[in-house]
């Protein structure tokens, strides 16, 4: 399978690029070359930046694409349009925080999601995202930007978008350290200080697991 990953050299994308070669897949990377990719010889490396830059694109035809890094839905709209023509699927990685209320346990796709004004998404759009963007630059508007990303990418190609909502994903490449430093200071025992609510639970997934699972969808 001739396989596009929008990303691919960060964490989840480090290991989608790992679990695609494992299965014999041609991989394409696109991104703006800022952090070693796997230089495998089933690895193309295009270079471009998905905020006005996508015109690299073109072109070229795969069987799928991969969404690791769309944060608002301008640009994820964006994407998906050059895409329309060149893929047969597309796959977003969303997130669980586009959940509206996250008191409770036992949440699922039919569980409402967050929402912004108007005036929230032209301040979100407006944010400088020339540098290393994550969802920390986005604070508090990261869930509702990623549901309304899923929703830019679905009416974009109707019918051929897999959206994935992970929870916590953990494991090697993690550039946050969210939550190994976590594990790694309570095995050193002693007292410890953390924020939070002690009552909330913590599901998370590994990053290996997660990767394999999305190439095989």
């Amino acid at each position: 399978m001739e396989l596009l990953i929008l990303g691919g050299t960060r964490f989840l994308g480090h290991h989608l690029v790992k679990a695609a070669l494992t299965h014999d897949h041609q991989v394409t990377l696109f991104n703006r070359g800022r952090h070693d990719a796997d230089t495998s010889p089933n690895v193309e490396i295009i270079h471009g930046d998905r905020n006005g830059g996508l015109a690299n694109l073109s072109g070229h035809y795969w069987d799928a694409a991969i969404d690791t890094c769309g944060y608002t839905p301008h640009l994820v709209r964006a994407s998906a349009e050059i895409l329309a023509d060149t893929v047969k699927h597309y796959t977003f990685i969303s997130s669980l925080s586009v959940y509206a209320d996250h008191s409770f346990s036992g949440v699922n796709e039919t569980a409402p999601v967050a929402t912004l004004t108007n005036e929230q998404l032209k301040e979100a759009e407006a944010i400088d995202v020339s540098g290393n963007v994550s969802a920390v630059t986005y604070g508090a508007m990261y869930g509702a930007l990623k549901a309304l990303s899923e929703q830019a990418a679905e009416e974009t190609l109707p019918n051929r978008v897999l959206v994935v909502r992970p929870g916590l994903i953990v494991g090697s490449y993690d550039y946050t350290d969210r939550f190994t430093y976590w594990a790694v200071r309570v095995a050193r025992g002693g007292e410890v200080l953390t924020p939070g609510r002690p009552i909330r639970y913590v599901q998370f997934i590994d990053v290996r697991d997660l990767a394999e699972w999305i190439v095989r969808m």
